[in-house]
C-alpha cells in the first residue's frame, strides 16, 4: 500500500474516532442497496461500537445475504427518514453523490464519503473527509482499514459480506484486476468460508412469477443498433434491468442499455463486455455525461453503470446512443 492510501486511513480511523465520542455514527448505504454499498456499511459498523449501517432498500442479493449472516440493519422511510437525536457524523459508502442516497443528510454533522467510483458529486468541506480510491469495490477499501485499524472485528460474517461485495461488483471476478484478486483471496483466509456454497447464495435465482413475466415481456422488445463503432443491444423493462443486461451479455452484446420508466422517474442500466472497456467505453463516464446534460443522477463503473431523472425515457436512451457513439474504438 502506498503512502498516500496509509495517510487516508490514518484520517479515517481519526475520523471515526472523533465522531463517534460525540455521538451515534450512521452508515449510510445508497439508495439502489447493492452487495458492495450494504456489505461494506454492515462491515465497517462492525468495527464502530456505536455505527448502524442503514438506508433505504437492500438489493435481492444484499437481502439474501445479510438474512443469512444474520446481520444488522436499519431500514430507513424515503417519505419520513428517522436518523439518531445525537449524531456524531455520517458515514456514506458506495454512493458517488448525495443524490445517490435517496435522502437528504443532516446539516451541520460531519461526512465521511468511502467510495470507489472514479466520478465524484461531492462538495464537502472541513472537518468533512473523503476516501476515493480506484478499486473494483468499495468493501477493498473498507477491508484495507479493518485490516490495519480493527483487525478484530474481520469475523467470518464480516468477511463474508465483504467478500459478497467484491464478487457482485467485479461479475463474479471477470471485471477484476490484480489488487482485487489479491483482495478476495486474503477475505477468504481464516474465514471458513465455502467459496462454491457462497457463490451459490449469492447467485440463486429468486425471480418471481412476475419478474419472469417482465424478463419475457423485455427480451420481446430487445432492439440490436450500431453506435458508432458499437454494437449495442437494448430494450425497456417494468423491473430488473440489472439482470436483463446481464441476460443480453450473455446472449452476446458487446454493451447494452436497458430501460426502464415508473412513477415519472426513469433509470438506466448499461453493460459492457470487458473486450468493449479495453477498447475505450467507459460507462461510468457516459452516464456522468448524460446527467450533466439532462439532470439527475448518473454514473458508475467501465463495464456497468446508470443512470436515473425525470426525463422521458426515449429522450434518455437517445442521449446514451449519441453519447457512445462519440466513444473512439481504441483497439
Amino acid at each position: 500500500m502506498n503512502a498516500e492510501r496509509q495517510d487516508d486511513l490514518a484520517a479515517l480511523d481519526a475520523w471515526i474516532k472523533k465522531v463517534s465520542a460525540a455521538g451515534a455514527v450512521p452508515i449510510l448505504c445508497g439508495e439502489n442497496g447493492d452487495m458492495d454499498t450494504v456489505g461494506s456499511a454492515i462491515a465497517l459498523a462492525a468495527a464502530i461500537p456505536n455505527g448502524m449501517a442503514c438506508g433505504l432498500h437492500r438489493d435481492k442479493v444484499a437481502k439474501r445475504v445479510a438474512e443469512e449472516l444474520d446481520a444488522p440493519f436499519r431500514y430507513i422511510d424515503k417519505k419520513r427518514p428517522t436518523l439518531p437525536r445525537k449524531i456524531g457524523g455520517v458515514i456514506c459508502v458506495d454512493a458517488a453523490s448525495p443524490g445517490q442516497l435517496g435522502i437528504e443528510l443532516p446539516s451541520g454533522i460531519p461526512i465521511c464519503v468511502i467510495d470507489h467510483h472514479s466520478t465524484s458529486g461531492w462538495n464537502l468541506d472541513e472537518p468533512d473527509l473523503e476516501i476515493r480510491w480506484a478499486m473494483r469495490a468499495t468493501t477493498q477499501i473498507i477491508f484495507a482499514y479493518l485490516q490495519e485499524y480493527c483487525p478484530s472485528a474481520l469475523s467470518g460474517p464480516v468477511r463474508r459480506l465483504l467478500l459478497a461485495g467484491l464478487i457482485t461488483d467485479t461479475g463474479r471476478f471477470r471485471h477484476a484486476d490484480g489488487p482485487a484478486l489479491r483482495d478476495g483471496a486474503k477475505m477468504l483466509e481464516g474465514g471458513e468460508i465455502d467459496y462454491a456454497s457462497f457463490v451459490e447464495l449469492i447467485e440463486r435465482d429468486d425471480l418471481t412469477d412476475s419478474d419472469r413475466g417482465a424478463m419475457a415481456a423485455g427480451l420481446s422488445r430487445v432492439k440490436h443498433s450500431t453506435a458508432g463503432t458499437w454494437q449495442l443491444m437494448h430494450t425497456n423493462v417494468s423491473t430488473s434491468e440489472g439482470r436483463m443486461g446481464k441476460v443480453l451479455l450473455v446472449a452476446g452484446a458487446e454493451i447494452t442499455l436497458v430501460s426502464r420508466h415508473r412513477d415519472g422517474v426513469t433509470r438506466l442500466s448499461a453493460r459492457a463486455t470487458r473486450n468493449a472497456t479495453s477498447s475505450g467505453v467507459h460507462l461510468g463516464e457516459i452516464m456522468a455525461g448524460i446527467a450533466e446534460k439532462l439532470g439527475g443522477e448518473g454514473g458508475g463503473h467501465d463495464g456497468a453503470a446508470g443512470w436515473s431523472g425525470e426525463t422521458d425515457r426515449i429522450a434518455a436512451e437517445s442521449a446514451f446512443i449519441h453519447s457512445l457513439s462519440g466513444v473512439v474504438r481504441t483497439d
